[in-house]
């Protein structure tokens, strides 16, 4: 296949895509293989790794967890953008995607065998480390397939449906560890990490992707400083967009990170029964937000609106952080969980979209969604360091309110964030 000349993203009409038509099924495929990493990264690190440490060592498993969370997003933040960039430049016969597609998840796979035979923190540390860096790749290469091979006409709804698929995959893989036994730690990790791989792997097979026949410039150092950079003034509106994304991952993140562990200290939920109480409000969590998901991106891509949304969401979010914050009783905490999954489901809605539209320019799509990404991937970092005087406020070490407070305030700065925004509704 001959290169595909790549337009500035307000050239790129709502029929048209830079890439070319892709066969039967690759949307399914496409989702899918969404699905397949979501599945492995949130079971891994939502479920998996902290089961892992409270049956460790209970005493320390908030810090254990803080710290591989956080070397994981520092991990995460080197690599996105960069094989983000290198997959632009890619040479491949097998096109400038398919080669990091494959080549991450097998990486990958790696990590997570490590995992299920880990036995303490830095085994699960560099274990975690290897996961991020293959499903990483792979991940960085997906997500520049939005914007190679969706037209900007259905973007929103595709988006929407990937994020369905990622909801989902909290849900199956959340049930998934609470059902496995607790005395089989191997499988918490290589039931996802094998299917999460087969959808990478469909994927590469079914995509036609972009091969580049024109050799690309010499790589320079200031390159790879580049790839992690773009001038904030000169790009006001992705700058803003990327705060805004910035902020509400942070909000969703400081809850879901230390919910198990807010079950089991808050809500007086034993052990042993608190993977399936987890999986339990996780459901409730996914399942309003799959609602509020395909509601909002139908208004969104009807209505051409995403700024609205985002302040419907951030709303929704505060209200129910706030009852949830103060939950006396399981039920209480289930429903204010639901409101926060409604709001999580309308901001994602329009989020990616909104994403994709103040781009630059379609040329480094790659490298451009990799720093998109980091919006995602910086509070990986954040979050865990943040995290640790949080909750040791009060001297307890379990200090949640702290925390919940934390989230609502990340939740407003990122709604304020969408005002300076000029070229989307």
């Amino acid at each position: 296949m001959s290169q595909t000349t790549l337009d500035p993203i307000g050239a790129v009409g709502p029929d048209t895509v830079p890439g070319s038509k892709q066969p039967r099924g690759f949307l399914f495929t496409f989702v899918a293989a969404w699905f397949g990493i979501s599945l492995v990264l949130s079971t891994l690190g939502g479920a998996a790794i902290p089961k892992v440490f409270a049956f460790l060592d209970d005493a320390t498993k908030g810090v254990n967890l803080s710290i591989v969370a956080a070397v994981g997003g520092v991990v995460v933040i080197v690599i996105t953008p960069l094989f983000g960039r290198l997959s632009d430049r890619t040479m491949s016969r097998l096109g400038k995607r398919r080669p990091w597609i494959m080549g991450g998840a097998l990486v990958g796979l790696v990590g997570v065998v490590m995992l299920a035979f880990s036995a303490g923190l830095w085994q699960v540390i560099v274990g975690w480390a290897i996961v991020q860096t293959g499903y990483g790749a792979t991940n960085a290469a997906v997500h520049a397939l939005l914007a190679d091979q969706i037209p900007k006409r259905i973007r929103a709804r595709v988006s929407a449906a990937a994020s369905v698929a990622n909801a989902v995959a909290l849900i199956f893989g959340a049930v998934m560890i609470a059902s496995l036994p607790n005395d089989m730690q191997w499988t918490w990790f290589i039931v996802p990490g094998a299917i999460g791989t087969v959808f990478s792997v469909l994927l590469f097979f079914r995509l036609h992707d972009i091969v580049r026949t024109d050799k690309p410039e010499p790589w320079k150092w200031s390159d790879v400083l580049s790839t992690y950079w773009l001038n904030p003034v000169k790009y006001r509106d992705f700058f803003w967009a990327w705060a805004c994304r910035l902020f509400v991952t942070m909000s969703i993140f400081t809850v879901a990170t230390y919910m198990l562990y807010f079950i089991i200290d808050r809500l007086d939920v034993p052990l042993e029964e608190a993977s399936g109480v987890f999986a339990g409000v996780l459901t409730g969590f996914t399942l309003m937000s799959v609602v509020t998901t395909v509601v909002f991106g139908w208004i969104s891509d009807r209505t051409g609106r995403r700024k609205a949304i985002v302040w419907v969401s951030a709303l929704l979010s505060a209200g129910g952080l706030i009852v949830a914050a103060i939950a006396p009783d399981l039920a209480t905490f289930f429903i204010a969980m639901m409101f926060v999954g409604a709001a999580q489901g309308a901001f994602i809605s329009v989020d990616i979209a909104m994403m994709t539209e103040v781009l630059p320019n379609f040329d480094e799509a790659g490298k451009d969604l990799g720093i998109v990404s980091l919006s995602y991937q910086v509070p990986q970092v954040l979050v865990p360091v943040l995290a640790i005087p949080l909750l040791a406020i009060g001297g307890s070490g379990e200090n949640y309110s702290a925390l919940f407070i934390a989230a609502i305030v990340f939740g407003v700065l990122g709604a304020l964030c969408v005002l300076p925004i000029k070229s989307v509704r």
